[in-house]
Formats: C-alpha cells, structure tokens, sequence
C-alpha cells in the first residue's frame, strides 16, 4: 500500500485494538481460560481483554484481572510485562477483524489467594448469552502444545522458570498464515 493510501475501519486489521492479559502464576502451574468447542475441542486464552479508549494500561488489566478470576489489586506481586505480540487474524464473524497488539504480562500469587479465585469466567457474546471459560491450571512447562491465543505456548514452556526473563520482549506476529480459529 503507498503512502497516500489510507485504512479504512471498515477494512480487514484497519482499527487497531490493545489486548492486556496476565499469566497468573501460582509455583509451576499458570491460570489459563480453557474455552470448550463443539465435538470436545478445546481451546485457551490468558486471562485478559480489550482495553478501553482512554483506559490506562495498568487499570485495565487490574480490571481484567478483577473481572475474570476476581483477583483483586495487591493481592499478587506487581505485573510486569512479558511479551508484545502483534495479531492481524481473521475472526469469525461478519464484522471486519481488528490488529491487535497483545500485551502480555506476568504476577505470581500464593497458594491461599489461588483457593480464593474464580473457576469460571462468564464471556457476553454479542448475540446475547455467554460463554463460560473454565479457569485451569497447568503447569507451564507443558502449554507448549495448547491451542491457545495468543499462541504463546512454545514461548511460555520455554521459560527456564516461572520468574525467568525472556530473551526477547517481541514475539513474532502472528497472522492468518499461521493461525485460524477453532
């Protein structure tokens, strides 16, 4: 596309949206949201969601932190960012498919406040109703394999311990050549 070409809304990845999630750790094991398809197919995401125009970064993850696992501000250690991925994946649907820039954090909680968290996550879908995501533990090690999304589950089981840093903020982008939704 040239320079004097503008985006449209309307188009494909024309809007961009920020996703902000956490992998709420608790030891070895990470919360993840497992969605349950048809046929027994499952799927995950973190725990997380849209910011909001206006929204700062760290309200809204606390408010997605709050609303999906009802883990309230403090009561795990200070987020810190893990990774930024870059999606531009076509959605199902008949409303044209943001980019999305994943901000992907990481906070560590103890095993008292893991008994006190949410098992289910209620999701509105447009249409009405909900979607229930089941919150599920799994030890991080073995995510590399999940159908996940973001698709950070090589990255996450590559991680030489539940508080080791990364090599690379960055993860590679993510588009409909290597990803489609289940």
């Amino acid at each position: 596309m040239s320079d004097d070409q503008s985006y449209s809304p309307e188009a494909p990845f024309g809007r961009i949206k920020i996703r902000v999630s956490a992998l709420v750790f608790c030891g070895d094991e990470v919360a993840l949201l497992r969605r349950d398809r048809p046929d027994d197919i499952h799927f995950f995401t973190t725990i997380g969601g849209n910011v909001s125009a206006g929204e700062p970064l760290d309200s809204a993850l606390a408010r997605e932190l709050e609303e999906e696992l009802a883990l309230a501000p403090g009561s795990g250690t200070e987020p810190e960012l893990l990774w930024l991925m870059d999606a531009r994946v076509t959605r199902p649907g008949n409303t044209p498919s943001p980019r999305k820039l994943h901000l992907i954090y990481r906070l560590h909680v103890s095993p008292d406040v893991r008994r006190a968290l949410a098992t289910l996550e209620f999701d509105e879908l447009a249409e009405g109703g909900h979607e229930v995501g089941h919150v599920q533990w799994i030890d991080y090690r073995q995510a590399a394999d999940l159908p996940m999304f973001p698709p950070i589950g090589a990255a996450l089981a590559q991680l030489a311990s539940p508080t080791a840093r990364p090599s690379t903020v960055g993860l590679p982008a993510v588009t409909d050549d290597e990803y489609s939704w289940i």
